[in-house]
């Protein structure tokens, strides 16, 4: 079994020796971990850079001594997959970035679709997203990943529309696309985005603006799957075709 995922806000210059790793993650190592010495933990800073280290001991309920045997960083992944998220119902929106996050996305875009149910707005929005981007943080780290996804915060459609025609290959999840998503030829590089819409479809208006954008509807296969499982299992896909899990 891989060592368990610690995250810190740095690390020591240096990258080497002894680190205290103490608040609410070191709590979580003593007390509910309870980690002991001569075990291996990994810490992260969540965006590639890692360290190896060995538990030294503890201090009370919340510190944890570890020494930093090695420390790397990990380079971006290519082709990088960004997933625009349309609005779940309750807590599925958690679910979808959970499941994505532990799959291997990149990147997470909340998008408020015309025919979403759910609407992010004032402080409930900013709860909602706080919400997704911890629920990115604790996935990751779970997952034993070392550079988290990023939750960019939530867009319109003009802004949806905006980053589909800078990618290097732009997909809408639908119904009405002639190809599936499994045949469609991808790029060796660069960023791949892909849309999920709302329980209730991606709007045609929305749709002609995304193909004007340069975005091609493609089917994920024969069935159905709730917009909150969609991105996962197209991630998945697009992360076996591009190589990224060979």
């Amino acid at each position: 079994m891989t060592a368990p995922v610690f995250v810190v806000e740095h690390f020591d210059a240096g990258g080497a020796g002894q680190y205290v790793l103490d608040g609410p993650e070191g709590r979580h190592a003593v007390s509910v971990k309870r980690l002991r010495p001569g075990e291996s933990v990994v810490l992260t800073d969540g965006a590639g850079r890692w360290a190896e280290c060995d538990v030294v001991g503890t201090e009370g309920k919340d510190r944890l001594i570890v020494h930093m045997t090695s420390m790397s960083e990990e380079p971006p992944e290519s082709p990088r997959i960004t997933v625009v998220q349309a609005l779940p119902k309750g807590d599925r929106g958690e679910l979808a970035v959970e499941t994505m996050t532990e799959t291997g996305v990149d990147a997470i875009v909340p998008w408020a679709a015309a025919r979403c149910i759910t609407q992010w707005k004032g402080d409930r929005g900013l709860k909602a997203l706080g919400k997704w981007r911890a629920t990115a943080r604790e996935a990751g780290k779970q997952s034993r990943r070392v550079r988290f996804p990023e939750v960019a915060d939530a867009a319109t459609s003009k802004q949806v529309a905006a980053l589909l025609a800078k990618a290097d290959f732009a997909a809408v999840l639908h119904e009405s696309g002639e190809e599936t998503l499994a045949t469609a030829e991808l790029p060796p590089e660069g960023e791949i985005v892909l849309v999920v819409g709302p329980e209730g479809g991606v709007s045609p208006e929305e749709l002609a603006l995304f193909e004007e954008a340069g975005a091609k509807a493609y089917r994920l296969g024969p069935t159905v799957l709730r917009t909150s499982t969609a991105g996962t299992a197209a991630t998945a896909l697009l992360l076996g075709r591009s190589g990224r899990w060979s």
